[in-house]
C-alpha cells in the first residue's frame, strides 16, 4: 500500500495538501509516516494497524474513518445510477467501465505494446471518476497528469500535459469522450505521448487517426464513453 501511496501522492503533491486520503488497503505504519509529515483532513481506509492508527493520531484535527466495505470489489452490475433534476430523477446503469485488451479496436497502423496496453487500461479506470471533459496521462500504472472539469477537451489535454511536466513523454492519453478535432492528438504528439485510449465516433476520426500515424501513436477507441457530470 505504500508504493500505491506514493504513486498517488507523486501524481500531484500540490493539490493533496489539506486533501482526503482514501485507501482500499490496511494502512501501514510507513504509510502513516508519510501522511503524517503533510497537512491531510481526512483519512479513510478498510482499517489500520494498531502502531500505524496511533501514529495517525498524534496529528492534530484529522479525522480517521474506517469503512471495511472499501476492501470489497464493487459489483456494479444491475445497479443504477440517480441524478436529482428539477421536477425528478434521471435514472441509467451505473458506468461499469472495465475493458479487457480483447474489447479495444486499433485504429493506427501501429499497435500498442504491452506496457503501453497496461498503462491504457490504467488511464482508462482512472478517467471514468474525473469531471468531465477529462483527459488522464498515466505512466508505469501511475498517473501522471489530470485534467479535470473543463469546456472542451483540448483545454483538458493541456492542462494534464501542463501538470505532469516531463513525466509526459513516454506517457499514454486516456479520454473520457472522442475527440471532436485532431487538436488533441496534435499536443500528444509536441508532448511526447507515445499512446492513446478514447471512445472513438467523432465525425472526424480520420483526421485525429491521421495525426496519430503520423507521429508514430498508437490509438485505440473502447466504442463507450465515461462522460461524468
Amino acid at each position: 500500500i505504500y508504493q500505491a501511496y506514493r504513486k498517488a501522492f507523486e501524481a500531484d503533491p500540490v493539490s493533496i495538501f489539506g486533501g482526503i486520503i482514501a485507501s482500499n488497503r490496511i494502512i501501514d505504519v510507513p504509510t502513516a509516516k508519510d501522511i503524517n509529515s503533510i497537512f491531510i483532513e481526512v483519512v479513510v481506509a478498510p482499517d489500520y494497524d494498531k502502531e500505524a492508527l496511533e501514529i495517525l493520531r498524534q496529528k492534530k484535527n484529522i479525522r480517521l474513518l474506517k469503512i471495511h466495505e472499501l476492501s470489497i470489489p464493487s459489483k456494479s452490475e444491475g445497479m443504477l445510477d440517480m441524478k436529482r433534476v428539477k421536477g425528478g430523477f434521471v435514472i441509467q446503469e451505473v458506468d461499469k467501465g472495465k475493458i479487457n485488451p480483447e474489447d479495444l479496436t486499433v485504429v493506427t497502423n501501429r499497435k500498442p505494446t504491452a506496457k503501453e496496453m497496461e498503462d491504457l487500461l490504467f488511464g482508462w479506470t482512472v478517467v471514468k471518476h474525473v469531471k468531465s471533459n477529462a483527459i488522464v496521462l498515466a505512466q508505469d500504472e501511475q498517473t501522471v497528469g489530470i485534467g479535470p472539469g473543463q469546456t472542451n477537451r483540448i483545454w483538458a489535454a493541456q492542462n494534464a500535459i501542463r501538470q505532469a511536466g516531463d513525466k509526459a513523454k513516454g506517457s499514454v492519453l486516456a479520454s473520457d469522450a472522442f475527440f471532436p478535432f485532431p487538436d488533441v492528438v496534435e499536443a500528444a504528439e509536441k508532448s511526447g505521448i507515445t499512446a492513446i485510449i478514447q471512445p472513438g465516433g467523432s465525425i472526424r476520426d480520420e483526421e485525429s487517426i491521421k495525426v496519430a500515424d503520423k507521429a508514430n501513436i498508437a490509438m485505440v477507441f473502447t466504442g463507450m464513453r465515461h462522460f461524468k457530470h
